[in-house]
């Protein structure tokens, strides 16, 4: 396997690279939220809401204030004011649950926030939380699960922007519909699944005067800056926000929750650092989740398998006062062609907390819908599930009535057939045997959004041969540290061990959100921007330094090549190193500064920007004891230029057995009489784990798009649990003859 310690002379761009954060998280170097300790710290414990619904009508916390060690009990009535926040451009002042803690006495999902305690030690604090007695006006809860939309106007307001609840339409589905030689109505269920990355939420406060310093585990810090500074009425100035190394997000990590603010507003009231970390529990009710969907799906179609009329409604779960989008229909007007369609939403309220952004929001539960009615479609016109969508390749994307800018799906579907050996299935249910086992085979193509957030990005040159490249993006384990260090190897042929990547603070230049598998892409011109920028510094000071090599050349005559500067026409051996053209000049550095602008909700586009992919999933079904495993997976994505191929199959084989857990294992309950999630715990929330894990085979098509970048990278985060569940629930079909329309699959919906 390539290393990171290759020849100098080879692009690093396109090659097997370790991470470079690597040895700092083995070796225990590596600095998460919850790891920073400051002198004088407090420890901060949240008081819960032990209903779903109703008032808080008194809160007794004598016992808990009389404990040693107890420094305060905050509540609604001396937490001090904590402003509301609004959007502002971009993707500023952004918070999924809106109201500010404490805000008012109403109870609106189990595990609301209604008091806070904070103590000498995090004992202490818990003790002190557990002692605290609420006294409630109980409401009843609505957990229901079953969901109808609620009466909303045609146009309501998401946390993103106003959206049409007539979200696509085309054509005349009814009527096409109604005259299609073949029908399908089905309605599929995705439940509530919670978020669970191994990392807790975790915040610590600093005030320092007027000035507020955060360390938090966060996917956007310049995000969670913005919101802050308006809870606390602040100048952005006066707001850091440090996030260093963040233990996996998958959307949940996005925006700021309430643990934030109240950790900030401890800190103000009591003069010292506070530290508030959300317990496992607390993770299933108080800091997102993917909300539960019902989508009803219309297919007609002529007896050849080609599309007539397409019609996707869908409705999701949402709190009571929070506007989260579920947008299921993301992907429905482009996937494949279709003349007539129609894509609607609608909202049903619930007593729990505000939804969030979770790994593929939208596009992946919407997707389990549509890819599971295709492949049903296919079984009954008696067509190959490849087959059919091939029929049904669109030549542009028919919704934005735009080209696309790079799409290669059918090149997806050629490469997995071959690779999985799909042309040996027998399409019977239940025919395909193996040791004793039945086995199933079953397959979805994919999709996600590709675009850029607005980014910025400085790149050092320095007097010691190394190179520093800042911006105040974070990595959230899916490897940007590396990601950075080889586009900064690439433009200035430093090695990648002599290149320093600086990350996860807001004092660095503004760097986009770690979402939409968009980091990458927005980071690649903004980093070559910044290279070239301090390339041309370094090229003028070579040509004006008094005794250089290249006094009086011009700089245009020079190049860098392999970390040296060089005539144009010469080769990188010829040239003179860097690091001794700025200590000649006595420079300790030279420096670049480089912007990408933002591409994402561009209203005139040129083209529709996306990645595609399929997978092929087999499953063993055992009746005799009712096991079902799946025992291989194929996945080929479309997804531009792979800038580290070990990093991005590892993203793929990680949303693959996320998209596991989805069909086969993750639910989360709630009690019909409090409202609360019955399931909180990792002994009872199940997920996938390395046992359920099979051979996951991972190939790309490699075609740069270079409407996204000059690289021609998209991001590859989220598109590999795009389809896999509709893949699964296929391939259990073919081996138990039970179409399952509802996740997870349950062995009781099997023992037919």
């Amino acid at each position: 396997m390539p290393t990171t310690r290759e020849s100098s002379s080879a692009s690093p761009i396109g090659r097997d690279t370790r991470r470079v954060d690597g040895p700092l998280k083995v070796t225990g170097v590596a600095q998460y939220t919850s790891d920073f300790n400051f002198p004088g710290m407090l420890y901060a414990v949240p008081v819960e809401a032990t209903i779903a619904s109703g008032r808080v009508t008194s809160l007794d916390t004598a016992a808990a204030e009389k404990m040693p060690g107890v420094r305060a009990i905050f509540h609604r009535r001396n937490i001090g004011k904590i402003f509301r926040s609004i959007p502002g451009p971009g993707f500023e002042g952004i918070c999924e649950e809106r109201r500010p803690p404490f805000d008012d006495d109403v109870i609106r999902y189990y595990g609301q926030y209604i008091a806070l305690a904070v103590a000498d030690t995090f004992e202490t604090a818990k003790a002190a939380a557990d002692a605290v007695r609420a006294t409630y006006q109980i409401d009843k809860p609505n957990v229901e699960e079953k969901l109808t939309a609620d009466d909303d106007p045609d146009t309501v307001l998401t946390t993103f922007g106003v959206r049409h609840r007539l979200d696509s339409e085309r054509g005349d589905p009814d009527g096409a519909y109604k005259s299609a030689p073949v029908k399908l109505d089905q309605t599929y269920v995705t439940p509530t699944e919670a978020h669970n990355p191994i990392e807790l939420h975790a915040t610590t406060a600093i005030w320092d005067g007027p000035n507020l310093t955060l360390y938090e585990s966060s996917q956007g810090v310049v995000n969670l800056r913005s919101v802050l500074a308006q809870m606390f009425g602040l100048s952005k100035e006066n707001v850091r926000v440090v996030t260093r190394f963040v233990g996996s997000g998958f959307g949940g990590k996005l925006f700021p929750w309430t643990q934030c603010p109240l950790a900030a507003a401890a800190a103000r009231q009591l003069g010292k650092p506070v530290k508030l970390v959300v317990s496992r529990k607390m993770m299933f009710q108080t800091v997102g989740h993917r909300p539960r969907t019902q989508q009803r799906v219309r297919i007609g179609a002529t007896r050849e398998g080609k599309l007539v009329s397409l019609q996707h409604d869908y409705i999701y779960q949402r709190s009571m006062l929070d506007a989260h989008h579920e947008d299921c229909g993301e992907a429905t007007p482009f996937q494949y062609s279709v003349p007539n369609l129609r894509v609607t939403f609608g909202r049903a309220k619930r007593n729990i907390g505000a939804g969030a952004d979770m790994r593929g929001p939208g596009a992946v539960p919407g997707l389990y819908a549509t890819e599971s009615a295709l492949n049903e479609l296919a079984y009954e016109l008696k067509i190959d599930p490849v087959k059919l969508r091939v029929l049904n390749e669109p030549k542009i994307d028919e919704g934005l009535k735009l080209p696309f800018s790079s799409r290669h799906l059918l090149e997806c579907f050629d490469l997995a057939v071959e690779k999985f050996g799909w042309a040996k299935r027998t399409p019977e249910v239940g025919s395909m045997k193996r040791d004793g086992l039945t086995l199933g085979w079953g397959m979805a193509g994919c999709t996600w959004l590709a675009a850029r957030f607005p980014a910025e990005a400085t790149l050092q040159l320095r007097d010691d041969g190394t190179v520093r490249i800042a911006t105040a993006t974070q990595d959230i384990g899916t490897g940007t540290y590396t990601i950075l260090a080889q586009l900064a190897a690439e433009k200035t042929g430093v090695p990648i061990d002599k290149v320093e990547v600086v990350l996860g603070d807001t004092l660095l230049p503004e760097g986009p959100l770690s979402g939409g598998s968009m980091a990458t892409g927005s980071l690649v011109p903004a980093v070559f921007t910044a290279a070239d920028a301090a390339i041309v510094s370094l090229l003028t000071v070579a040509v004006a330094t008094p005794g250089s090599p290249f006094e009086n050349r011009k700089p245009d005559d020079l190049t860098l090549k392999g970390g040296r500067v060089v005539a144009k026409d010469g080769d990188a051996a010829s040239g003179v190193p860097f690091a001794d053209l700025l200590r000649r000049a006595n420079l300790r550095l030279v420096t670049g500064s480089g912007r990408s602008e933002s591409t994402f909700g561009n209203p005139s586009p040129k083209f529709s920007t996306h990645s595609f992919g399929c997978h092929f999933v087999e499953v063993t079904w055992q009746p005799e004891i009712a096991r079902l495993r799946v025992s291989r997976v194929v996945s080929v994505i479309d997804a531009g230029r792979i800038l580290n191929p070990l990093a991005g199959r590892n993203q793929i084989q990680g949303a693959v057995v996320m998209g596991m857990g989805m069909a086969l294992f993750e639910h989360t309950s709630y009690d019909p009489q409090n409202g609360a999630p019955i399931n909180s715990s990792l002994a009872d929330y199940i997920m996938a784990v390395n046992a359920d894990v099979p051979p996951i085979e991972v190939h790309f098509v490699e075609h740069p798009d270079i409407q996204i970048n000059e690289l021609g990278a998209r991001g590859i985060g989220e598109i590999g649990l795009a389809g896999i569940a509709a893949a699964i629930t296929d391939a259990v079909h073919h081996a138990t003859g039970v179409r399952v329309r509802e996740l997870p699959v349950k062995i009781e919906s099997l023992l037919t």
